[in-house]
């Protein structure tokens, strides 16, 4: 929406960012949109992000203030009620959400790049019109559907079936581990429409919620992003109407391949957004608790942490810009896009980890965050692609790079 834009522009005066020894590479309108979101986690995410996580609780109010700010449709032209922003404003938002609560920014990361950027790059103006305008404002969001319970990281194996039966498709079949299933009044399903054809046979549809034939499984009681549901969607002899067909019958593979290559970007900004949380409470922590008579950060070994923390952290960080950057300007990016996402994950992991160590018994107490950014870190090495599966994408379009294939 042109809020954001509009919020930005009124700006004059920018705060600089702990952490970010870069930041001069942005542009004006970047480094405005980042005090922006910076101030909305501090002041609304931050000081609910361990009672939200404690009581499961959707951050329903937040989205919509997110929404009203224009972060849940960033890079949706503004003609379908988007902010019409560049990727590399969404890592950057996706970032500064996330650090003040990653559950918010899964849900931003779904709907911004799953949802409605899949859903921009292959729908048709009139699903353009009824999928996405009214999914941009934080009072409706999306969820994608790809993964079921026996084929998690192969994603060519699609059971769920979508049979031809006059004018729609019926959909029978599980989805698993969809983010926002019980919040999303709509979802990107992809299901086989020719079981012969393999992965070339799978096709993708938009199917609103609720609608008869779909039922909501359990809620996943989860390690982490506990504010965020995750659940099945069983589908049986769901009808969906033709015209909720996404591109061309058979072209589901590709279009979901494609919306995870830039879903990776947000995943990559939602794990920095955990990694320097993790790195600012180990720092605070350690500036003001003694040891020996003196500051934590005067000792070596902890002034060697809090180094190797801040490498891997801006390391990610540069990996994650270059993605965006990348995709903004029409270049191939899928290697990158996987390479941000395994070393921004991976910081998270590492940096939330050595964040407890830090602060010994108190980052294993709920007391301080260090223990849920342990937590909430965790997934991201795991959820649109696993840390395994994007080594063999990066390594995958290095050899044909290399020619070697």
């Amino acid at each position: 929406m042109a809020l954001l834009k509009n919020t930005i522009t009124k700006l004059t005066a920018f705060a600089g960012h702990r952490g970010i020894a870069s930041l001069s590479a942005l542009s004006e309108t970047h480094q405005m949109l980042q005090k922006t979101c910076r101030d909305f986690a501090d002041g609304e995410l931050k000081p609910i992000a361990a009672k939200l996580d404690r009581e499961h609780l959707y951050p329903r109010d937040q989205i919509k203030k997110m929404g009203e700010l224009g972060l849940m449709g960033m890079t949706i032209p503004e003609e379908f009620n988007g902010s019409g922003l560049d990727y590399l404003a969404y890592a950057i938002a996706m970032e500064e959400i996330s650090r003040g609560c990653a559950s918010a920014g899964v849900i931003m990361s779904v709907n911004n790049s799953l949802y409605l950027g899949t859903i921009h790059q292959w729908g048709t103006r009139e699903q353009k019109e009824k999928f996405i305008v009214p999914f941009t404002s934080g009072e409706r969001v999306g969820s994608f559907a790809l993964s079921e319970p026996g084929n998690g990281s192969d994603a060519g194996a699609a059971s769920t079936i979508a049979k031809e039966e006059g004018n729609h498709f019926a959909l029978t079949g599980t989805k698993s581990w969809i983010t926002s299933g019980y919040e999303s009044e709509a979802v990107v399903v992809m299901a086989t429409t020719d079981k012969s054809l393999k992965h070339k046979g799978i096709s993708s549809f938009i199917v609103p919620k609720p609608i008869e034939g779909l039922e909501l499984g359990k809620k996943e009681d989860k390690l982490g992003i506990r504010a965020s549901s995750t659940c099945n969607l069983i589908f049986d002899n769901c009808k969906v109407p033709k015209e909720n067909l996404l591109g061309k019958p058979g072209s589901g593979f590709k279009v979901a391949m494609m919306g995870l290559d830039a879903g990776r970007i947000g995943i990559a900004g939602q794990a920095l957004g955990i990694a320097q949380a993790s790195l600012e409470v180990a720092a605070e922590y350690a500036s003001k608790r003694l040891a020996f008579g003196t500051p934590l950060t005067k000792l070596q070994i902890i002034q060697q942490k809090l180094a190797e923390m801040a490498v891997r952290l801006e390391s990610a960080r540069l990996l994650t810009w270059r993605a965006a950057w990348l995709k903004d300007n029409k270049k191939p990016y899928t290697k990158e896009a996987a390479m941000a996402k395994l070393a921004a994950s991976e910081a998270a992991t590492f940096l939330s980890h050595q964040c407890i160590q830090i602060l010994g018994g108190m980052g294993y107490v709920s007391d301080m965050p260090a223990e849920r950014h342990y937590r909430d870190a965790r997934i991201t090495e795991i959820y649109e692609g696993t840390s395994e599966i994007q080594k063999l994408v990066i390594a995958g379009n290095l050899i044909k790079e290399l020619g070697l294939n």
